[in-house]
């Protein structure tokens, strides 16, 4: 089984870790909202150190991508496997993105200090799926989590 098989979108995300409604108004306030979602999913312990590897990943360059889709993540010693959590935002959010669109679909991932291969591949995998303009509307259409992770897994 490769990584690809073993550490994909499927496997990491359940409804705990799917927010349909993130009311933050600033990047810093929506990275907190994501990791309060892996706190309240048992994903994550330390907030602290999770929110400050995140923010220092931005400081390097902004994880806002394209087509108001941002993916902030970052490397923490405090877990022993990729953990990741999917948030959409009824009002989009100035992320800093590299088209200068706000954002409003929300990949956060956090990995451990020492293995780079599954966060790679995850991010790969991330941004490969929302290259479709498609797959993006339907995910802001979703009712619950349990359906985006059926238009995942499609």
């Amino acid at each position: 089984m490769s990584i690809i098989d073993n550490m994909n979108l499927k496997t990491l995300l359940t409804k705990d870790t799917i927010n349909l409604h993130l009311t933050g108004k600033t990047k810093e306030s929506i990275i907190n909202e994501l990791l309060d979602l892996l706190i309240a999913a048992g994903k994550i312990q330390d907030k602290d150190a999770a929110y400050n590897a995140v923010m220092e990943r931005e400081r390097k360059m902004s994880t806002g991508m394209k087509h108001g889709i941002a993916i902030p993540h970052g490397k923490t010693g405090t877990i022993d496997d990729l953990v990741a959590c999917i948030g959409l935002a009824d009002n989009p959010i100035d992320f800093d993105s590299l088209d200068g669109e706000a954002c409003r679909i929300f990949i956060m991932t956090l990995s451990p200090l020492e293995k780079t291969g599954p966060h790679l591949q995850f991010l790969a995998e991330i941004s490969l799926l929302f290259k479709s303009a498609e797959k993006r509307a339907e995910i802001l259409k979703a009712a619950s989590p349990e359906e985006v992770l059926k238009i995942l897994a499609d």
